[in-house]
């Protein structure tokens, strides 16, 4: 399969490195000289129409450029965007192809175990917690010149990590917003917000709990879920689910998760069965959550 790839920055380059190694035929769109793949400096003169799978990987400000321009000039093809999908609401766009988000947790093998052991379960509480300090995140780089950084090219918490919430209305259903606070309390030279939280109601009734930073020197991404008879927490890091039920008896699962095992398994599933993959109209149900948060901290 012919993919092009819009974008070289830290993720594009991994959707590269995941693609190419999926035998695909790999080739980038990228003001920067590489060797490993044929790239393009613009959109002019690419054969669009020959490629079959698109992924669009440039800072979140320019997905929708991007995407708009994809969706009017090839037709019936597949395109993947990174999450989110947007920096904020945008107007809606009548669809000429196939496209997906990359919320690439929902392929986490713990996250699916516990989105099937919830079937029967009823929810009456969730919490998600991703906290990690925006320095370290790339060791080799300045953190104030990344995009995370920068609020004009749709960085800070709540975008960069709306994983949380894509995961939290696949898990559970709609839900919506009772209260939220989405600023910048640090000294982190930035412009974009690093702290972000809020609760919110399921239709059933279940609380949900989100807190989301930049500024926390230990990393944790976790998710606690109660229901009427068992307590779940995952911990996305150390790769380990417990299940507690009332009698105290707890079952423990661990997992040890390659770096790239979650990306082939999402790219592989969007080009074939799409069993799990987040298409767009669930990706504007998170846009709409995000939205709300935008709106309420202005």
């Amino acid at each position: 399969m012919r993919v092009l790839v819009v974008g070289y920055g830290s993720i594009g380059s991994r959707h590269c490195e995941v693609l190419s190694s999926l035998g695909h035929e790999v080739e980038v769109l990228t003001s920067k000289d590489l060797k490993e793949f044929k790239s393009y400096k613009s959109f002019e003169g690419i054969p669009l129409s020959e490629f079959d799978y698109f992924v669009i990987a440039t800072p979140t400000n320019k997905h929708f450029e991007n995407l708009e321009f994809l969706n009017k000039n090839v037709k019936n093809k597949i395109i993947f965007c990174e999450k989110p999908l947007f920096e904020s609401k945008k107007a809606y766009l009548k669809l000429e192809n196939s496209v997906f988000v990359g919320y690439v947790l929902r392929y986490h093998p713990l996250l699916l175990k516990l989105k099937n052991e919830l079937k029967n379960e009823k929810i009456i509480f969730a919490q998600a917690k991703c906290s990690s300090y925006l320095p370290t995140w790339r060791p080799n780089s300045d953190y104030r010149a990344s995009y995370s950084s920068d609020k004009e090219r749709g960085g800070g918490v709540l975008l960069d990590l709306s994983h949380e919430i894509d995961y939290l209305l696949w898990l559970l259903g709609d839900f919506e917003l009772s209260f939220s606070v989405d600023e910048k309390i640090s000294d982190l030279e930035i412009s974009s917000n690093d702290f972000c939280a809020f609760f919110a109601k399921g239709k059933s009734g279940e609380i949900i709990s989100v807190n989301l930073d930049y500024i926390s020197k230990i990393t944790q991404r976790t998710l606690l879920i109660e229901t009427l008879n068992k307590t779940f927490l995952l911990d996305f890091i150390a790769g380990c689910l417990k299940i507690a039920d009332k009698n105290g008896e707890i079952l423990e699962f661990l997992v040890k998760i390659e770096r790239n095992s979650s990306f082939k398994a999402m790219h592989e599933d969007i080009l074939g069965k799409k069993e799990f993959a987040c298409d767009y109209e669930f990706g504007l149900k998170t846009m709409e959550i995000i939205n709300a948060v935008q709106k309420g901290n202005k």
